[in-house]
């Protein structure tokens, strides 16, 4: 999954003010979030964290791929993966990390990623006070300043690792300058659902042998992925209520059902799989607040749910996609499963019973 890049605005605030106004905000509202905090001031959180360099922030250099190599040895962190809707915090550590390019992925148990690298842009080691306690972290940048992803430190860390690895890619300039550079939107639309050549895209649907050439896809019939669901019809994908999010979630916690929940920034997508057990709700937000899982979700930010099918050479593979008024993936659901296997019938018992809505397209 990806999201379409966030805007860059035009005339960049000198840093100093954007240090006052970060400092003056944080006493007036500490409970704010870094990336609602940066909207406040009118910058992306890359320009703030930035801002800071040489009071609590060190500016990091790469090569991005030597130090995600390095990561197993901090041990047990939490990683954070979010867009404008959702966050993703998973507990674990870092093992099976394999980079061949800009592409990368990690395969423990518990900490699950898709890296993206073309999108890593900027990095620091970041120390700051939240709702009174010292967190440290390292956070990850796009061009345009939007977070792709966050570590952080816990109790069960190795300090004098964290440390070393620090000194180690700490930047020779610490400058408190973000450049920031517009980020192409991946998936542009590029033409009206009527204008899709409907049954070749349906054909070529067919054909896909693994969930993960739905992006190639895409790119090859230039849709969007809303788009898609569209124009591919009941066979493949089918919308319904927005209220599915919170059906499946609280069904799965009920049942003891084992769930993968993907969770993407223009840098990472982030996974969890295995069960869930605490859901609440607060104000606007769905969460599971699980141990080592939390997941945050606007849930009135969710615009279309779509239950979406794809073929493998072991039968359909079911998942729940969350997108946002724009057309931006927010989230994905499936039932737990690995290559080669069918998916859980009590999965797809589960997809098959959330109540469809009526298609308004032709």
């Amino acid at each position: 999954m990806s999201n379409e890049s966030s805007s860059v605005h035009a005339i960049a605030m000198p840093v100093l003010e954007v240090r006052e106004a970060w400092q003056r905000l944080r006493e007036s509202e500490p409970n704010l979030r870094a990336r609602d905090l940066a909207e406040c001031i009118g910058v992306s959180e890359g320009e703030v964290v930035a801002s800071r360099c040489g009071e609590g922030v060190t500016r990091l250099q790469g090569p991005w791929p030597d130090l995600l190599r390095a990561l197993p040895a901090l041990g047990r962190v939490m990683v954070l993966t979010r867009n404008d809707s959702c966050v993703h915090e998973k507990k674990g550590t870092f093992a099976n990390i394999e980079i061949g390019g800009s592409m990368g992925v990690v395969l423990d148990q518990a900490i699950d990623l898709r890296l993206f690298l073309t999108r890593w842009k900027h990095g620091f080691a970041v120390q700051e006070t939240s709702r009174g306690r010292l967190l440290h972290s390292l956070q990850f940048f796009d061009a345009d300043g939007q977070a792709v992803h966050k570590i952080y430190r816990t109790d069960d860390s190795d300090i004098a690792a964290w440390d070393s690895l620090i000194g180690r890619y700490s930047a020779a300039v610490q400058s408190p300058l973000l450049e920031l550079a517009a980020v192409d939107d991946p998936l542009p639309q590029l033409r009206q659902d009527h204008e899709v050549d409907a049954p070749s895209l349906r054909e070529d649907w067919r054909a896909m042998r693994d969930p993960h050439d739905f992006f190639a896809l895409l790119r090859k019939h230039h849709v969007t992925r809303t788009q898609a669901l569209r124009v591919a019809g009941a066979e493949f994908a089918q919308r319904v209520d927005n209220q599915a999010i919170g059906t499946v979630l609280e069904s799965a916690a009920a049942s003891g059902l084992p769930i993968m929940v993907f969770v993407g920034s223009p840098g990472v997508v982030q996974i969890h799989t295995g069960p869930v057990h605490t859901i609440k709700r607060v104000g606007p937000w769905l969460n599971v607040m699980d141990m080592d899982f939390n997941l945050h979700l606007r849930e009135d930010h969710v615009a279309e749910s779509w239950v979406v099918r794809k073929p493998t050479p072991e039968g359909p593979v079911t998942s729940l996609d969350l997108y946002d008024t724009r057309g931006r993936q927010i989230l994905q659901i499936f039932g737990k499963r690995k290559p080669g296997i069918p998916e859980l019938k009590a999965w797809r018992a589960l997809a098959d019973s959330l109540p469809r809505m009526e298609r308004t397209n032709a």
